[in-house]
């Protein structure tokens, strides 16, 4: 089985736009929409899709959420969007009612700061039922300083020890070497997400860091429509790990994490 845990999809009356007013500087591979993304699974073979929300705010929170619990399960995974504009219960209220396993914190898109004092309750709350995936380092128009650094996430990980974190991009975008320093080697999850291309990385680099981090706490994620999942497939294939290991990258330890039958 291969899960893809990280890509994104909106309706398609607003997948343009959304998709217009994301990072600017990455190709789109492409259209944002459920049909989209279904055709590209297809043709890279992939079984599953975690499609992530994002709420801007508070006010959007619900609606995102029930957009992803719509999403066909026999295709995609849906995980829902929290905020700190809204109470621990009200976030948790949704996630619970639309039947999400998790939610995704995106601190550029959403305005706030991974150590903002209203998130702690949130991730408290969180713990033992609901896994988070966070988006950690920079983006093209700005540093991650202050915002969702590899620090930041050490610091958020030793605070919420039983938080089920999927940290993004290896835990540190456009900042692979301070992700090798506060990230690799604790108790999160990392991704493989790193648009334009895992390809992008040195694979000896990359498999060092999995070697190091433990391939069973490292999962499969293109971050489409910034990136291609076949050609993310390949490149995790091409890292020179051991058989048994890309099994589980590429969808087992997602699969065991979110308890989906394989």
């Amino acid at each position: 089985m291969i899960i893809d845990a990280h890509t994104h999809m909106w309706p398609d009356a607003v997948a343009r736009k959304a998709l217009a007013g994301s990072v600017p500087d990455l190709e789109r591979r492409g259209d944002g929409t459920r049909d989209g993304l279904k055709k590209s699974m297809q043709e890279a073979g992939v079984d599953r899709s975690v499609c992530l929300a994002v709420a801007n705010d508070g006010s959007a929170v619900d609606k995102a959420n029930k957009f992803s619990a719509s999403l066909d399960p026999d295709h995609f995974i849906g995980f829902g969007s929290v905020h700190p504009d809204l109470t621990p219960e009200e976030n948790l209220e949704s996630l619970r009612r639309h039947g999400l396993k998790g939610a995704k914190i995106h601190p550029f898109f959403q305005r706030y700061a991974l150590d903002d004092q209203r998130l702690a309750p949130l991730l408290d709350a969180m713990q033992g039922e609901f896994a988070v995936i966070i988006h950690v380092g920079s983006i093209s128009t700005a540093s991650s300083d202050g915002v969702c650094s590899p620090t930041m996430l050490a610091d958020l990980s030793r605070n919420f020890p039983k938080l089920d974190v999927i940290a993004c991009h290896f835990g540190g975008y456009q900042q692979f070497e301070a992700a090798v320093e506060f990230v690799v080697g604790l108790p999160v999850y990392l991704d493989t997400s790193w648009p334009p291309s895992l390809a992008e990385l040195n694979p000896a680099e990359v498999r060092k860091v999995i070697e190091k981090h433990g391939p069973e706490r490292v999962v499969f994620a293109s971050d489409w429509p910034m990136a291609d999942q076949a050609r993310e497939i390949r490149a995790v294939r091409e890292l020179g790990l051991a058989d048994d290991d890309v099994d589980r990258i590429l969808g087992l330890n997602l699969a065991r994490l979110l308890k989906i039958s394989v």
